[in-house]
């Protein structure tokens, strides 16, 4: 698997993601912008350009029409995928950590932090795809404060009205979204910061990274953990593998506690675990720091990690890998 690499940040990255088709992949960094890419060859297409703090996490919609972003400087906006144009920015007394889409492409679910007198904070908006997208609400459907541990990332499952989240101290809940009442929790799904969490295709389950050296499979309707993948090193992104039974999982140790033997133990690889049977696979190295953010093509075709290195590396798998038996060895990563 030679990889493709992009070069358009200038400090370390934060979130990547493939749009439904896997055409294109979007990139965000603590540089301030957002870059998109084609995916077959890594060539640039365009910057989207406006925020004025580190951006940290991004979300494009199922038919690749509308960008939605959030950032340090406190703004969330909408964005046109094919002009680059920024349509909407909403306003914020702290930073956007995290940002979703709906299933249906019409809400938009952001965590606020929790900072300078301000409480951790969900919103709910509603998106407006009539005309030409500029025409938003400023205005929350929902906005209410997780009690307890603050909300690290958040999603919406296939169960209309709730949202998924993950929090700082390891749990994960689900809220109803008008209300914001805790409908259920599982306390003890991790035993420290939930970093990442990515829903499968249906929606019916997802995957968690954690600062505790786990990465774990969830029901999403009763937040019972299925599987648990064990490694020791910190993770801050894992991601479910279509149509094979693979889970990426990336990360390492902060960059000040790295070690001149880090690279060389392998704390920079991204790692393939068989999401059955919980068991290690592969490993695919080649960045210089800790893997912050992981995506997966959605045909499983390839997958894209970016670092703290400022990189993102493209991956297209070999033949072999879309041909392996779904529960057999996984070759071709040695």
């Amino acid at each position: 698997m030679r990889p493709i690499l992009l070069q358009g940040h200038e400090r370390s990255l934060t979130q990547i993601k493939f749009n439904r088709e896997g055409d294109l992949l979007f990139s965000c960094s603590k540089d301030l912008t957002i870059n998109v890419w084609f995916s077959h060859n890594g060539e640039r297409l365009g910057t989207y350009e406006g925020h004025n703090g580190a951006v940290w996490t991004i979300d494009v919609d199922s038919q690749s029409r509308f960008m939605v972003s959030g950032s340090a400087d406190n703004e969330m906006r909408l964005w046109s995928v094919q002009t680059g144009k920024c349509l909407f920015v909403w306003e914020f007394p702290t930073a956007v950590k995290h940002v979703a889409f709906n299933e249906d492409d019409d809400q938009i679910v952001c965590i606020t932090e929790q900072r300078m007198g301000h409480q951790g904070a969900i919103r709910v908006f509603n998106i407006n795809r009539e005309g030409d997208g500029t025409n938003q609400s400023l205005e929350p459907v929902s906005l209410f404060h997780p009690v307890g541990s603050k909300p690290t990332v958040c999603a919406f499952p296939y169960m209309s009205g709730l949202i998924l989240t993950g929090h700082e101290s390891g749990k994960v809940a689900l809220f109803d979204a008008k209300t914001g009442d805790e409908v259920l929790n599982n306390e003890r799904a991790h035993m420290d910061n939930v970093t990442d969490l990515q829903l499968s295709a249906d929606r019916s389950y997802f995957v968690t990274s954690s600062k505790d050296k786990t990465a774990r499979i969830h029901d999403a309707k009763t937040l019972r953990v299925l599987k648990t993948f064990s490694t020791e090193t910190p993770l801050n992104s894992a991601a479910l593998a279509p149509d094979q039974p693979y889970v990426l999982l990336g990360g390492g140790q902060e960059a000040m506690s790295v070690t001149t033997t880090s690279a060389r133990q392998g704390k920079f690889e991204t790692r393939f675990w068989h999401k059955v049977f919980e068991e290690e696979v592969g490993r695919v190295k080649g960045h210089f720091g800790p893997v912050n953010t992981i995506a997966i093509h959605p045909q499983g075709i390839a997958y894209a990690s970016g670092g703290e290195d400022g990189f993102v590396r493209v991956h297209h798998f070999d033949e072999s890998y879309t041909k392996a038996k779904p529960y057999g060895d996984l070759e071709i990563i040695n």
